[in-house]
This record gives structure tokens, C-alpha cells and sequence, in this order.
């Protein structure tokens, strides 16, 4: 295995943001591999940030520039995240959420 597939199989994470009515859509915050990604996570977890764990969306999400916006073509993956997130505040907020419509 070469280097590049090495780092490859690392593990990936992504910090999106999106605040809806600002944007038309969801930004790439922060961004990386191995090292970096575990120290996203551990302070997503410090702060009380939801993780959703998607290794393939990931992996799309880390080859973007920090500070972009999502590509039409990652809109539904980022979609379920976003759905995600909103159950779990709706839950904390003691409203009910179906998961189908």
C-alpha cells in the first residue's frame, strides 16, 4: 500500500455550517484527516456539537476549500445531516419528530 492510499484510509471528518435564510447553502468550516480529524471530533464532542458519522460524505467533504460551500452534487447526503441535527434539537426541545412525512 502507497502513500497516497495510506492516507487515504484514514479517518476523515468536516465541520459544516449553515444558518438558513443567510446561505444559500451549507459551508465547510473546518476540514482534515487522521490527526486532525480526531481533534475535530473530540471538540465537537467538548461542545456539545452532534456527530454524524458518514465516512464516504466525509471523505467528499475534506476535498473541499475550507470556507466553501457544499456542491450541488453532495446537497442530499448533507440534507440527512442537516435532518439529523433538527431531530436531535427538536428532541431536546421536548417537540416530537417523525421521521417520515
Amino acid at each position: 500500500m502507497g502513500a497516497d492510499e495510506s492516507a487515504e484510509k484514514r479517518r476523515a471528518a468536516a465541520a459544516l455550517r449553515y444558518v438558513a435564510g443567510e446561505q444559500e447553502a451549507p459551508e465547510v468550516v473546518a476540514a482534515g484527516r487522521g490527526r486532525v480529524a480526531e481533534q475535530l471530533l473530540a471538540a465537537a464532542r467538548r461542545h456539545g456539537i452532534p456527530v454524524y458519522e458518514n465516512a464516504e460524505l466525509a471523505a467528499a467533504l475534506v476535498r473541499l476549500d475550507v470556507g466553501s460551500e457544499i456542491p450541488e452534487e453532495l446537497y442530499l447526503a448533507v440534507a440527512e445531516v442537516l435532518a439529523f441535527v433538527f431531530a436531535l434539537e427538536s428532541r431536546a426541545a421536548g417537540r416530537t419528530v417523525s421521521p417520515e412525512p
